[in-house]
């Protein structure tokens, strides 16, 4: 397969695993409620990394709508990777060199580590779906085919963004916007196909059971002719009819002998100007599944226009220009989550996803969850987490003409979390602040690559993964101490226990004899 390379991809390649671990802390002032769902302020490369203990390998869906790299700097979402945020990851991670790479180069480095941690979040069963246009779409093609692999690419969408013709443009007129699709495995990947009732038109005959039906000519209309299917049928005047083109050349049938003979119930009979001719009957299936196309009407999902103006209500004015219109991140959702599931984006913006979370939950009761993050810390509190308090709680809007309306509030809520400081400080040691439950997510992630949750914590027992019981001493300076008294809490506990402590005052053969592994605190804590 081919590859893709560019300047500074040898810093960057393995750079997730380089990501400090940083701790996440709730925001009460800029939080709803207490819920699941949450909206996180921080760079989303870090962010990414913070989520992992929690949300390794289960987010159904995964959205973003990453920068295109068009060196537009008018917008409010800096759509350029020469930022300086951007700018000074640049210069810590791929050195003095990325001062000389071109855009290209840049936005590679940017996206690639992230769409790394993405894919370890997204379940077996998941997918993502990236927003794109032609500044970056083929390298995104073969970034993601590198990363997730070519067979697990799904659809390359065209989104009609833009209802209306460019009058300042010197050659085409651009119109649309491309959303890749990728799985995380594709064997285990399956769309929520729509159902539909609706009976087309031309499904225009009930026969004595009012089965609706429509008839298809037994006869085939070209192609190679078989001759084990050229064979005669006796019309109900007794008369032998043969398939013949119109100019009597030889044909066939679409069925064998043995078929005609069986299903004769389905054979209908019109007489013709030259004569009776047979036909079959094709049944409409009232639960019809609709096959997603890959080219996404505006009139269908939504322009530019339409986001513009949903942005506009909810705020009384254009505070952003770039979002998305719900009805699209509607139909990527329905396509791809049911009830309970859990959403993910990760270059948030406006907070367009949350809304359609909080919507479709409204309109079905369901129980959906979502994760937003948003890098810029402005953005993140006076957009991204205003708009989705006022989509929760209500809104309200003036027509044209000056007469108002209200919107009601869908319900739900979020937790909004800042990214705290790193477990490990500059010097290698567990940061002082980081907390017994901190600690004992992070370890038995690395441990086990599961999530641990909090109810399952049991004093410093953590829990029993496989044929392994992991523990954790972790409650103060000189406290943690694995010796004689703390061989009571092994009780009942067969096979192998891993324990995690500062110091152990246990001999080897006391070790082996209860089947013990002591990992020592922090240099045997593993750097995820």
């Amino acid at each position: 397969m081919p590859t893709l390379n560019w300047i500074g991809k040898e810093k960057i390649v393995n750079h997730d695993k380089d990501v400090p671990f940083r701790l996440m802390r709730k925001n009460k002032k800029y939080s709803l409620g207490n819920s699941e769902n949450l909206i996180l302020e921080g760079d989303n490369l870090e962010a990414l990394k913070a989520l992992m203990p929690f949300y390794y390998g289960k987010i159904k869906c995964i959205y973003i709508d990453p920068p295109y790299n068009t060196g537009n700097e008018k917008w409010v979402y800096n759509d350029k990777v020469n930022s300086p945020k951007i700018k000074e990851w640049l210069g810590k991670v791929v050195g003095p060199e990325g001062d000389d790479l071109c855009r290209h180069d840049k936005w590679l480095c940017m996206m690639y580590p992230r769409l790394k941690l993405l894919k370890e979040l997204l379940s077996d069963d998941g997918a993502i779906f990236i927003s794109i246009d032609d500044n970056e779409h083929c390298n995104l093609k073969m970034a993601m085919d590198e990363i997730f692999g070519l067979e697990n690419f799904i659809a390359n969408i065209i989104w009609e963004k833009s209802d209306s013709p460019k009058m300042d443009v010197k050659l085409f007129s651009e119109n649309h916007d491309f959303i890749m699709v990728y799985s995380k495995s594709f064997k285990d990947f399956s769309l929520n196909k729509k159902i539909t009732k609706e009976i087309p038109a031309h499904y225009n005959k009930i026969d004595a059971k009012n089965r609706v039906y429509y008839l298809k000519p037994l006869r085939v209309m070209g192609g190679n002719i078989s001759e084990s299917l050229y064979f005669p049928m006796i019309a109900p005047d007794g008369v032998k009819v043969f398939p013949l083109e119109p100019d009597g050349t030889k044909s066939c049938w679409r069925w064998s002998r043995g078929k005609v003979e069986n299903e004769k119930e389905r054979i209908e009979w019109v007489r013709g100007s030259k004569g009776w001719v047979p036909y079959f009957k094709i049944y409409a299936d009232s639960r019809k599944e609709e096959q997603p196309f890959t080219i996404w009407k505006h009139d269908e999902v939504g322009s530019n226009r339409t986001s513009k103006n949903e942005i506009r209500k909810i705020f009384r004015g254009t505070i952003f220009e770039t979002p998305k219109p719900t009805a699209l991140i509607k139909k990527i959702i329905n396509l791809s989550t049911i009830n309970g599931d859990i959403v993910l984006d990760s270059f948030a913006g406006s907070g367009t996803t949350a809304h359609v979370v909080l919507d479709l939950n409204k309109e079905d009761g369901g129980n959906r969850k979502f994760i937003l993050v948003e890098m810029e810390k402005n953005i993140a509190k006076n957009i991204t987490a205003e708009r989705v308090k006022r989509v929760a709680k209500g809104y309200s809007y003036k027509k044209n003409g000056g007469e108002a309306v209200k919107v009601l509030g869908l319900g739900g809520g979020f937790e909004y979390v800042e990214l705290g400081e790193p477990l490990f400080d500059k010097d290698g040691t567990i940061n002082k602040t980081v907390s017994f439950e901190d600690m004992a997510r992070y370890v038995y992630f690395t441990e086990t690559r599961t999530n641990l949750e909090k109810k399952n914590i049991k004093g410093n027992y953590l829990g029993e993964f496989g044929s392994s019981h992991y523990f954790l001493l972790f409650k103060g300076i000189d406290k943690n101490i694995l010796d004689r008294k703390f061989l009571k809490e092994l009780k009942g506990k067969s096979g192998r226990k891993v324990i995690y402590a500062d110091k152990c005052l246990l001999d080897d053969d006391v070790l082996e004899r209860n089947q013990i592994v002591f990992k020592q605190i922090p240099y045997q804590v593993k750097v995820y």
